[in-house]
């Protein structure tokens, strides 16, 4: 079985920062690439980031680029969101996943990963 837990959401006023973690009952998660994804009142789930197996590709969506930076230690198989300057429409509920095949690289496509988390909220006031 697989279990995404993520944490690190919370409060944070506009212009701030947070760090969110992913922790992954995986066996195989040094071969999976990891996805961030968010889901906002009214809005679609986005895809945010992604990141390969190795941690040597990543994707990054035009809402977030330059903004936010997807990590992953494979030690301690966890993938990381550092979030910064962070806007008001950054509020929602975040999920991390993992990708359905071995060697994965940093996918633009939602439907490559599966094993959803479920959510850590993140709320940025103005």
């Amino acid at each position: 079985q697989v279990q995404l837990v993520e944490s690190g959401g919370g409060l944070v006023q506009a212009g701030g920062s947070l760090r969110l973690s992913c922790a992954a009952s995986l066996r195989t998660f040094d071969r999976n690439a990891m996805g961030w994804f968010r889901q906002a009142p009214g809005k679609e789930r986005e895809l945010l980031a992604t990141i390969g197996w190795n941690g040597r590709t990543t994707f990054y969506s035009a809402s977030v680029k330059g903004r936010f930076t997807i990590s992953r230690d494979n030690a301690k198989n966890t993938v990381y969101l550092q979030m910064n300057s962070l806007k008001p429409e950054d509020t929602a509920v975040y999920y991390c996943a993992a990708g359905r095949r071995l060697w994965g690289v940093a996918s633009t496509t939602e439907s490559d990963f599966g094993s959803w988390g479920q959510g850590t909220q993140v709320t940025v006031s103005s």
